[in-house]
């Protein structure tokens, strides 16, 4: 049991060490909010129609809304998903 503990902790350690970065979704005047929405639900693993919808409005009404927050090489992978959707997307450090 106390070998589960100190891999756990290791494991812990190393989430800890990666730097979090914000996806940005931005808006834009070309793509519906439905295509939206539905975009950050096939991009963005987690997000629920709720959020998603959340992040569209805040998006649309501001100008831009942060997406997730995660390591960077996740970050880049939904930000090339969401750009895949004719979304305008970007990383940011968090």
């Amino acid at each position: 049991m106390s070998q589960q503990t100190d891999v756990d902790r290791r494991g812990a350690e190393r989430t800890k060490l990666l730097p979090p970065y914000h996806v940005i979704l931005h808006n834009d005047d070309v793509n519906e909010m439905t295509h939206v929405v539905r975009s950050l639900l096939r991009c963005v693993p987690g997000l629920g129609p709720q959020q998603a919808t959340a992040i569209m409005l805040e998006a649309h009404n501001h100008g831009q809304a942060v997406v997730t927050t995660c390591p960077l090489e996740l970050a880049e992978l939904y930000r090339d998903r969401l750009e895949s959707c004719g979304l305008t997307a970007t990383v940011e450090p968090a």
